[in-house]
């Protein structure tokens, strides 16, 4: 009985065993990914030049320039689209948020480094049914593949499809409710009123829609207010953009009109998804811009024609 009993207890053994190992197999296997990739850095500081040579590779790529930002010194963003890529958001429930994809040229120092959003990263944010692969590899052909960065570690598919910031914060599918107008021509009619007027300190840098569905996205860029500076990109990004490789594919950001509704990313949400890696405390820090999310959503709202609520 007791040569039965230990041999019971070694088999035991044996299993869990075999169970952590085959799970930490399991675990090295999954693939991490970062919301941005470095094309290349190259040894020029003629943004104009980059620019030029950086579209005409995309427009030769199959790609479409919908729209284009310079949110402040030696840092330019362009927008694009491609009917590969709106084809596959419409096959996805909310999935306006992937049908362009950014891309930046930030001089840093003597270089300048081109770098996009990751499209199979994003694919995993917006809950697609497809990661996005061919778009990701068609945007390291057109501008190079050096790295993936933005996070030290990544996330995995798992982690981006269910990501908060913290527990108890907003997720993907929760909205900030901005304005609702009877159709969705009026919410486009009156978002861009708005826009052009620039109420919040919010304007318009692009706008794309869906084929067969009511579903719009309009880039804005945000600006100082008569409430305060905290919702402006350069402010924002003054305060967290603060590593050697720049995080600019964060900017801008989008309200999305859909049957009518206009809404848009909490902020907790929308910009952790870009700096998942930041801290909650200290310098660049989650809390150097906490009054963000609250001056975004009165700027937002504004920006969709409506008003916020005090």
């Amino acid at each position: 009985m007791k040569n039965k009993n230990i041999l019971r207890a070694f088999v035991a053994l044996l299993v869990s065993f075999s169970v952590l190992f085959y799970s930490s197999i399991s675990l090295s296997a999954e693939t991490f990914f970062k919301p941005f990739i470095l094309a290349q850095t190259i040894q020029s500081t003629d943004l104009n030049k980059t620019i030029s040579e950086t579209k005409t590779k995309l427009s030769e790529n199959g790609f479409e320039i919908v729209g284009e930002y310079t949110p402040y010194k030696d840092t330019h963003i362009v927008i694009i689209s491609s009917p590969k890529l709106k084809e596959y958001a419409s096959q996805s429930k909310n999935g306006i948020y992937g049908a362009i994809q950014r891309v930046t040229i930030t001089i840093v120092e003597n270089n300048t480094q081109i770098a996009f959003t990751n499209p199979t990263y994003m694919a995993h944010v917006y809950r697609f049914k497809t990661d996005l692969a061919d778009i990701t590899q068609s945007l390291k052909t057109s501008l190079g593949f050096e790295k993936e960065y933005g996070s030290d570690k990544g996330l995995t598919k798992t982690d981006l499809r269910e990501y908060q910031y913290k527990m108890f914060m907003p997720d993907f599918t929760d909205r900030l409710e901005l304005a609702e107008y009877p159709n969705q021509q009026e919410a486009i009619a009156k978002v861009n009123k708005a826009l052009e007027n620039n109420e919040g300190g919010v304007s318009k840098l692009y706008q794309v829609s869906l084929d067969g569905k009511e579903e719009t996205i309009i880039g804005v860029k945000l600006v100082e207010n008569i409430f305060s500076d905290c919702s402006s990109d350069k402010f924002i990004m003054g305060e967290i953009d603060f590593k050697k490789i720049k995080s600019t594919g964060h900017l801008p950001y989008e309200i999305i009109i859909q049957n009518g509704n206009v809404y848009a990313l909490f902020a907790e949400f929308r910009i952790a998804i870009s700096f998942p890696d930041l801290s909650m405390m200290g310098s660049n820090s989650f809390m150097s811009i906490m009054c963000a999310p609250g001056s975004i959503q009165k700027a937002l709202t504004l920006g969709a024609g409506a008003e916020p609520d005090d």
